[in-house]
């Protein structure tokens, strides 16, 4: 059965936001006593938050479809929709955000630190925050904006600062199990470590942590044994110690070979050529392993490591090594950048971003991209008329229309907003206003007016059809 997992693609789904509600007030003797329909919730997020507790990432392997919850649509009466309930995903520490591509995301160190991985939709306004001095009983309302489908890749490297690296047997858990209080299984087996195990230890007044790595392999950095689905629990490591055996029953191998071929693999994964290392040889509790030690010892000084006899059996020369261990510790922490106060970055729009994109397609469509275009039209309910006039209203403001014109639109041509698989496609017809301001007072309802004289009303009928007669005279489509 498996009960550890440090890579896993995940699904996530956050909340769509609730429909906002197109409602009009009436009690007694006040039929008509103004729209009152609320906003929609908003909908939920789906955030991954580092949780000390969690040590693998099992559970999303298992399910890896995660979905927020949606807003509430908004009621009658001026009361807002319920906001969705963000769904928080703890991850363990030292976990990385990936998307499908490989590109990173989010490097999720030290507890708390959290990322949203999708966002909620946001909720539909009611009729009553649509009202204006101009649209004084709106007769419809926003829909809710779907949240955010995501596909993740998440990664999770060991943060610790020494990592053990050797051949499997090479007494790596035997190792850690005498430095700390870790208990990682032993035996006498190939292959015995199949998760790294993490250890404390404390030498003088420094406190770090070891990784027990899996053993490597030839070929490790290329998919052979083990080695490369443990590699990059290494990366993170400000210290790499390298336990070479030296009570091998195979005749083939030596502490020089194994050393060369772990640096080799090493080498071949990448990012690791910084990192200091220390020279352990274990196993001096046999009698030919001590021979041996004393044998290699002068060549492995003589290429610059530090060497370290030890038995982890015998809890010989543990306690110089863990004390040498801390100092590399020490500098290593040292060395780092001091984490800077955060700083928040202002990154002014520019003055000529229109917010969206008109573009000519190859068999003549003209298709509308940008934030604001895009999500007005998933906000549109286009059966009703006072919604899609609202609409035209709003891209006519943003100055779609006058773009259209500029890229060589006419009359009929296929206009789409949004992305190709999700488009919304239909004939443009130019005018000098969109809509609502065409139409002149759309969304009104005179019944909200205060009486006017009839020689008034005359008046501004009147001005109506010459301001409108003006501007279809004025109006050069071509």
């Amino acid at each position: 059965m498996t009960t550890f997992v440090d890579r896993v693609e995940l699904h996530v789904a956050a909340g769509n936001g609730g429909h906002g509600c197109a409602s009009v007030h009436r009690e007694k003797f006040k039929p008509l006593g103004g729209p009152d329909g609320g906003n929609g919730g908003r909908g939920g997020d789906v955030l991954l938050v580092v949780d000390q507790s969690v040590t693998t990432l099992l559970d999303y392997h298992h399910s890896p479809h995660r979905k927020a919850t949606n807003g509430k649509p908004g009621e009658g009466g001026n009361r807002s929709g319920k906001d969705g309930q963000d769904l928080i995903l703890p991850v363990p520490d030292g976990t990385v955000v990936l998307d499908k591509a490989g590109n990173v995301l989010a490097d999720l160190v030290g507890h708390g630190t959290s990322y949203v991985a999708a966002q909620g939709g946001r909720g539909g306004l009611g009729n009553a925050a649509l009202a204006s001095a101009r649209r004084k009983a709106p007769g419809f309302a926003l829909l809710g904006v779907p949240g955010d489908l995501q596909d993740v890749v998440l990664e999770l490297k060991t943060v610790a600062d020494v990592a053990l690296v050797g051949y499997p047997s090479a007494g790596k858990s035997s190792l850690i199990s005498v430095l700390s209080a870790a208990k990682p299984k032993i035996a006498d087996y190939p292959f015995t470590t199949l998760v790294p195990n993490l250890g404390v230890v404390t030498a003088g007044s420094t406190v770090y942590t070891v990784a027990d790595v899996p053993g490597l392999i030839p070929g490790a950095s290329q998919g052979r044994g083990l080695g490369l689905e443990f590699l990059r629990h290494v990366e993170r490591c400000s210290v790499l110690v390298h336990v070479l055996d030296t009570a091998t029953l195979e005749s083939d191998r030596d502490p020089l070979s194994d050393l060369d071929i772990i640096e080799e693999e090493l080498k071949q994964y990448g990012g690791l050529d910084d990192r200091p290392r220390i020279v352990v040889l274990n196993k001096i509790d046999v009698p030919d392993g001590k021979d041996l030690a004393e044998m290699v010892r002068p060549d492995l000084e003589a290429r610059g490591y530090r060497v370290f006899e030890v038995s982890a059996v015998a809890h010989t020369g543990l306690k110089e090594l863990s004390f040498a261990l801390a100092d590399l510790v020490a500098q290593a922490r040292a060395a780092k950048p001091k984490e800077e106060a955060t700083r928040i970055v202002i990154r002014p729009k520019a003055v000529d971003d229109a917010g969206f994109t008109v573009v000519r397609e190859d068999d003549g469509l003209f298709r509308v991209r940008g934030e604001k275009p895009e999500r007005w039209v998933r906000q549109t309910d286009f059966n009703n008329d006072e919604a899609v006039g609202y609409l035209a209203d709003r891209l006519n403001r943003l100055g779609v229309e006058e773009e259209l014109m500029k890229a060589g639109a006419r009359g009929g041509d296929g206009v789409a907003i949004g992305p190709e698989e999700n488009a919304v496609v239909f004939d443009w017809e130019p005018s000098v206003m969109a809509g609502a301001e065409m139409l002149g007072r759309r969304g009104e309802d005179h019944r909200f007016e205060a009486p006017r004289p009839a020689a008034q009303r005359r008046r501004d009928r009147q001005a109506e059809r010459d301001e409108a007669e003006q501007a279809y005279d004025d109006f050069e489509p071509f």
